[in-house]
């Protein structure tokens, strides 16, 4: 998250569709880390076509057909943060106690959803942390894992020997010959 926290900008779509060509062509596992709280905002994002790169790098996430694992390290917000793995697939996703998702962040988001019920209540601040609470508990990721949507809750320093073991099944897994598709122009 070095630059825009994160976010995906129109470069950062072409860097992964140009990474899961790569992988698809030559048959590679891919190991990603979240972070990402969703695509980056704003008129001069709209005008370098982030939207429609990003929907270009979904498409190419949901047809890749290599292993894949992803660790949910911080945020997973909105549709570039649900963009981890293709779901139909040969697929890992485990989480650090870290891991903050949903389809918006809520920082700032609570107070302008519930305005009028915090307005009318009698103690808008006792509201305000009964709504964050309540929120809190579901962007949880042990909610997530709960829901099955996570294979497991790691310790982050469990998490290279997870991915040496995964590594050694998605190897055996790797189909090999001709690629379904090939590098895009």
């Amino acid at each position: 998250p070095m630059s825009l926290a994160g976010a995906w900008t129109a470069d950062v779509c072409r860097k992964v569709i140009k990474h899961i060509d790569l992988a698809q062509t030559f048959h590679l596992p891919v190991v990603h880390f979240v972070d990402c709280p969703g695509f980056a905002v704003g008129v001069k994002h709209e005008r370098s076509a982030v939207v429609k790169l990003g929907v270009q790098a979904m498409a190419a996430v949901y047809q890749a057909r290599v292993p894949w694992c992803s660790i949910v390290v911080r945020q997973a917000f909105g549709l570039a943060g649900s963009v981890m793995m293709n779901p139909t697939r040969l697929k890992y996703r485990y989480c650090w106690p870290s891991g903050d998702w949903g389809s918006l962040p809520m920082e700032g988001g609570i107070e302008a959803a519930y305005k009028r019920e915090l307005e009318a209540h009698p103690d808008p601040e006792a509201r305000l942390k009964e709504i964050r609470a309540w929120a809190e508990a579901l962007r949880s990721p042990f909610r997530t894992a709960e829901s099955f949507f996570a294979e497991e809750i790691i310790d982050p320093r469990d998490t290279r020997p997870l991915l040496c073991e995964w590594a050694n099944l998605a190897q055996k897994l790797v189909e090999t010959g001709a690629s379904s598709f090939g590098m895009r122009p």
